[in-house]
């Protein structure tokens, strides 16, 4: 059975802390337009308050996440118990975008351990958390993180990472500009 809060509470905080994957969902306002679902690992989640939780993105084949949330900030971060008791946690709320160089980028960086291929962080403010049974959810066995984004991103290196974020990060599949879009526009 869902049950609905109004903020992350301790033994919310305790779950996600243990969970090494989680998933972002976002979606453009127009009905013709892709709904996107990204699974996220690397130690990048972190709880900034009751209300407020942040991730570090990497560079990826898009930026729809970021082009969501400049046209309409609505997004999703789902938890999902694949060890344990079963359990899944949703966050629901609004979120921007983040970029080095900016003010928040200097307040927010320190929680993180950046990676050379570290794009931007996400944001969120929670207006609502909803947690539910997970009966479904297989058991699966964490074995460790991938290497390759930073092996990737080392070979590409700074300018090559430059301009691969220009040529394919700037707009959403369905042509809506990211944060980044005004950075390299």
């Amino acid at each position: 059975m869902a049950k609905f809060f109004e903020s992350i509470l301790p033994q919310h905080r305790e779950f996600i802390e243990k969970q090494k994957i989680f998933f972002v969902s976002s979606a453009p306002l127009s009905a013709e337009g892709h709904v996107n679902l990204s699974p996220k690992g690397i130690d990048s989640f972190r709880i900034l308050g009751d209300n407020q939780v942040a991730y570090m993105d990497i560079v990826g084949s898009g930026n729809e996440t970021s082009a969501h949330l400049v046209e309409n900030g609505r997004m999703t971060i789902m938890f999902c118990a694949f060890e344990g008791p079963p359990n899944i946690l949703r966050l629901y709320g609004n979120g921007h975008t983040v970029l080095p160089g900016s003010a928040e980028w200097d307040l927010l960086v320190d929680r993180f351990k950046l990676h050379i291929s570290t794009r931007q962080i996400i944001v969120a403010d929670v207006n609502m958390v909803q947690t539910s049974c997970g009966y479904g959810v297989p058991y699966y066995e964490y074995l460790g993180e991938r290497d390759q984004a930073e092996k990737w991103a080392a070979h590409k290196g700074p300018d090559g990472l430059e301009a691969y974020k220009k040529e394919k990060n700037q707009v959403s599949i369905d042509g809506l500009p990211s944060a980044l879009y005004n950075t390299f526009g």
